[in-house]
């Protein structure tokens, strides 16, 4: 740990560092990790839970009259009226960890009076830690760290999140994606949104969105891309975000495309545009994917199989 840092930093690193050891050894067999499901889609390991505790007990060793809101356990843990809250996501990715892609980190993030101070990203698979104090520059590895300087939106490279759970809206979300994948150099979806912002901050992606994002999600992250000289708020760009389950990040200028872009699908926008883009929905041809008919695709397969057996006939008899 550093001397440079705030003591407060410092013991969020210790606390990283010692989730993201847990992390490593859990992921030489991950195969043998036992895996629950919260609900379709959204999965939580002994791994995220012991990491969790591991965090809090490093935090309340050094600050036991702070509170905790963690991902796994909530505000059960710490003191319950606290003006320093520690915000935590044990091992935010765990679907990449349980399937060994190596793209998860540890997030810890700390509130002061409902601002976020300090900020913790730890990358265990690449031992990358990014990390922030207010006022004082974002840091990866401590290496000054800054958002990239591209302007166009056509020379970007944007991350993202695909909706996985249960009522998410697809639909919109499609939507959004053909706004911006003709528009930039590429669209990704690593999968562990803390990191999408630390890259953002760093420079190796120029912005980043997601709706449906919870607070423990974004808080470390947040700090780390506007400290990095970046932006970040929700679809309308708003900077009030952090509990409203939209977050947009990027580069000044890159921002303030993407706003343009994406403003009118956030949940805050104006009725004209969710009217707008309501009308489009209903307009866009609506595309038939396999087994939309009802069957499965194998069922589907099958159903074309005599068609195409009759196809290959004729083509070799005309052959012939």
């Amino acid at each position: 740990m550093s001397s440079n840092l705030h003591p407060m930093l410092n013991v969020a690193i210790k606390a990283a560092r010692a989730a993201g050891a847990l992390i490593n050894r859990a992921a030489l067999d991950v195969e043998a990790v036992r895996v629950s499901q919260k609900q379709i889609n959204d999965f939580v390991t002994e791994v995220d839970q012991a990491a969790e505790q591991a965090i809090i007990e490093t935090l309340l060793a050094a600050y036991p009259g702070h509170g905790i809101l963690a991902e796994e356990s909530g505000s059960q843990h710490g003191a319950k009226h606290s003006e320093h809250i520690w915000v935590i996501d044990p091992l935010d990715g765990t679907t990449n960890f349980i399937h060994g892609f190596p793209v998860y980190c540890v997030s810890i993030a700390l509130m002061v009076r409902g601002k976020v101070e300090h900020a913790v990203v730890y990358d265990p698979a690449r031992n990358d830690l990014f990390t922030a104090t207010k006022g004082r520059g974002a840091y990866l590895n401590e290496r000054r760290i800054r958002v990239s300087k591209r302007t166009q939106l056509k020379d970007c490279l944007i991350s993202t999140g695909f909706p996985f759970r249960p009522g998410d809206d697809f639909k919109t979300y499609l939507q959004m994606m053909a706004e911006l994948m003709p528009r930039t150099a590429g669209l990704r979806r690593p999968g562990a949104a803390a990191l999408d912002l630390a890259y953002v901050a760093a420079g190796f992606a120029d912005g980043f969105f997601e709706p449906g994002l919870s607070i423990w999600d974004v808080a470390a992250g947040a700090l780390l891309v506007t400290e990095a000289g970046g932006l970040v708020g929700n679809f309308t760009g708003e900077a009030d975000f952090l509990e409203q389950k939209e977050c947009l990040a990027g580069t000044p200028r890159i921002y303030g495309q993407l706003v343009h872009l994406l403003g009118k699908y956030s949940k805050f926008a104006n009725a004209g545009d969710k009217a707008a883009v309501r009308q489009a929905a209903q307009d866009a041809p609506a595309a038939q994917a396999p087994g939309a008919s009802g069957t499965t695709p194998a069922e589907d397969d099958a159903a074309s199989a005599p068609e195409d057996a009759d196809e290959r006939k004729e083509s070799g008899e005309a052959a012939a």
